[in-house]
């Protein structure tokens, strides 16, 4: 055992297990480690805003499969994470918050920068290390980093400020990797059976998919069956776009050609997915889930099966060794869909041109409210562009291998439809959380991982307005990313439920802002104006050549009409009651 300090105990058990990032704001709770870090081999990247840190380490973590790594001060430095971490929580992505805390001999006392931070992520974190003697430095932060990773889920190192200090005998431990197999031999051959016997299969490929790499597993199973591949909610890069068998995302503001493929099955394979409340609601009218079919569900997380939906066999196991295991099985016996596979084929490519069709068609929303914006604004200065089209013009234009994130909001959730992948590890969305300020911090934490794919960014101008200050973290420290606001001076997602419920009575939805791309040139970055057309495309490319070429972060302002798609929370909604006279109007 060597001797060491703390400070230098919890370093290199970084080190250790392979951390070269992190992210966060200096401060005397940590200083002693931080002034090793360099010389560690570690970069701390210093952001604007600790919540930027968070989602920074969420977006490393999701692209590189490692670890992301954040810290912060004591106190307020801390609670500025919570969000980003519960982010990180319903991602399942292996971030690691070290949470220096108040001194171990003020504890209570209600001291400068005190709070009781362990309670602060109890629920959103899968595991929470304390380091109660300074002597378990090492042990606890190992703990720490290898639950993450076993439990695909962020962690807490919670580490009182004074315990950096003094000397301690240390044994730094080694990462404990876990292997995951396939699942049970019972549950499997269950599954076997049922798919043998399956005549209009259906694989939902989620992102347990993306985390096993197990899309070339995925692709195999489904070539093999015939059957069609749906995204589950916001995980578009769980199966290559351009594959015959891809069919696009299921949940809101997904595809009709999935759900409606979907809607037929008599098999449903949900391969690394915990099937979410939210991303199997019905949409476009569509309530799509089969209610007769036998479903397979397959999730590393035992408590994750038949959670949501009903289940006919649930298999505790890795994606990719599943998938693995129920092709070899269905190999070596008769399989009833195989024989019908080229009339599948015609089918999901019917369903797959109708709606391409109909997203060309579908060039601006048509409700009554929408069509009135589109009037009041052809007499405002200036033209503004429809989101659709806009939309559309952005996927044309996408760079190859590239890495997108999205905020949450009207016309991001509308991107939906739109965003296509063929590689795993590509696309990041604050998944269930819903959370505003994620889009531009995440993609900077991607770009940190993968220097060498684009890293592009869509945010609404309300979510903007809560991360935009981070531009100023890519030009400081060199990360180049391109950044698109779709500027409709609304807080548009919930403006459509004062549409919808509470007779257009706008209160607090409006907003009036300055021009993005001037901030943006104000903070040292490229920043572009886009109102036609026809110059998206090209104004996109010059970003991507600015950034992969030149090192240029560049924030992209389009200016959208205020024209609004399907709301969020329809199922949570209802038409407003009042009982008191001076409220009746007001229904």
């Amino acid at each position: 055992m060597a001797r060491m300090t703390p400070s230098e105990a919890m370093v290199e058990t970084l080190v250790a297990n392979g951390v070269t990032d992190m992210f966060g704001i200096m401060g005397s709770a940590f200083m002693d480690a931080m002034d090793i870090f360099t010389p560690a081999g570690i970069r701390f990247i210093p952001v604007v805003h600790e919540q930027g840190a968070g989602h920074m380490a969420d977006g490393y973590a999701r692209v590189s499969g490692r670890h992301g790594v954040c810290i912060a001060q004591n106190g307020p430095g801390i609670t500025n994470f919570v969000t980003a971490i519960a982010a990180a929580y319903w991602a399942h992505s292996p971030v690691v918050c070290i949470t220096p805390e108040t001194g171990s001999m003020s504890n209570g006392l209600g001291g400068f920068q005190e709070a009781q931070q362990l309670p602060f992520f109890e629920t959103i974190t899968k595991y929470q290390g304390h380091v109660a003697n300074p002597a378990r430095m090492a042990e606890l932060t190992a703990r720490c980093f290898d639950r993450a990773m076993h439990e695909n889920g962020p962690t807490q190192l919670n580490i009182p400020r004074d315990f950096f200090y003094g000397d301690i005998n240390v044994e730094i431990p080694q990462p404990m990797r876990i292997e995951r197999g396939a699942g049970g031999e019972q549950s499997l051959a269950e599954a076997a059976e049922l798919l043998a016997s399956a005549k209009n299969p259906v694989i939902i490929s989620g992102g347990g998919v993306v985390m096993a790499d197990a899309l070339g597993e995925c692709q195999a199973l489904a070539e093999f069956l015939g059957a069609p591949v749906v995204n589950s909610y916001l995980h578009n890069d769980s199966f290559p776009a351009s594959h015959a068998l891809w069919c696009g995302p299921l949940g809101y503001q997904g595809s009709k050609a999935a759900m409606k493929l979907l809607s037929r099955a008599d098999v449903v394979v949900a391969l690394g997915t915990r099937l979410g409340p939210f991303g199997t609601l019905p949409q476009h009218g569509l309530d799509y889930w089969p209610k007769e079919a036998k479903v397979i569900q397959i999730d590393c997380d035992a408590k994750m099966l038949g959670l949501v939906k009903k289940i006919s066999v649930g298999i505790c196991g890795d994606a990719k060794a599943a998938a693995t295991n129920l092709l070899q099985r269905l190999e070596n016996t008769s399989v009833a869909c195989v024989a019908t596979k080229s009339a599948r084929a015609e089918e999901i490519a019917a369903e797959k041109a109708n709606w391409e069709n109909e997203l060309n068609d579908w060039i601006h929303e048509k409700d009554e409210f929408s069509l009135d914006m589109i009037n009041e604004q052809a007499g405002e200065e200036g033209n503004f562009l429809h989101p659709r089209q806009v939309l559309r013009e952005l996927e044309k234009a996408m760079p190859e291998n590239v890495m997108v994130s999205t905020d949450i909001g009207n016309i991001n959730s509308v991107a939906n439809s739109y965003l296509r992948f063929e590689k795993p590890r590509s696309f990041f969305a604050a998944m269930s959380f819903g959370n505003c300020g994620y889009a531009l911090p995440t993609i900077i934490g991607a770009k940190v991982a993968a220097p060498n794919r684009p890293a592009i960014s869509y945010a609404g101008d309300g979510a903007w307005g809560m991360s935009m200050m981070e531009i100023l973290t890519c030009v400081r420290e060199n990360i180049p990313v391109t950044s698109i606001v779709f500027h409709n001076r609304q807080w548009g997602a919930e403006k459509k439920n004062q549409v919808d419920f509470y007779n257009r009575r706008f209160v607090a939805g409006e907003l009036e802002n300055p021009s993005f791309a001037e901030i943006a040139r104000s903070m040292g970055a490229e920043g572009v104006t886009v109102d036609k057309l026809e110059d998206i495309g090209p104004t996109l490319q010059a970003a991507i050549t600015r950034q992969m070429e030149e090192g240029k972060t560049t924030v992209i302002e389009i200016m959208c009409t205020r024209e609004l798609g399907d709301p969020f929370r329809r199922d949570a909604l209802s038409k407003p009651v009042r009982y008191l006279d001076k409220y009746k109007d007001y229904v």
